[in-house]
């Protein structure tokens, strides 16, 4: 018959501390992922905008109004918006790329306390 391990205070602060770091890494994702589909609709924008002459008629959505506006303006205000994303989508990399590090350094930890001691006889066949 097996019985659980007591779990050390230490131990189960590291598990409460993976805990949030895997949290927060899901949120990270969830907003990067959001950021990304959010960018590719700027991009199909700006694709359809550059089928489009100057001349041609626009109306921008402003809430519940679509409001008359010239291409260009549109164009510039697109542009600043991709900008703005792609930026915004490479902190959020880098977050998510630390928070990864944190997760697996701490999982690593933990898988380390959770290992039994090793024998002396184990340690020294080579």
């Amino acid at each position: 018959m097996s019985t659980v391990p007591e779990v050390s205070p230490q131990l189960q602060e590291q598990l409460t501390r993976l805990q949030q770091l895997q949290q927060t890494l899901q949120i990270v994702i969830t907003q990067r992922q959001q950021l990304d589909l959010e960018l590719a609709e700027t991009e199909r924008a700006l694709a359809e905008l550059d089928k489009l002459s100057d001349t041609s008629i626009i109306y921008k959505s402003i809430g519940a109004l679509l409001v008359k506006t010239d291409r260009q303006t549109v164009l510039k205000e697109l542009q600043e918006r991709k900008e703005l994303l792609n930026t915004r989508i490479s902190v959020l990399a880098r977050q998510e790329e630390r928070a990864r590090s944190k997760v697996k350094e701490l999982q690593q930890k933990i898988q380390d306390r959770l290992k039994p001691p090793e024998s002396e006889e184990a340690s020294v066949k080579i």
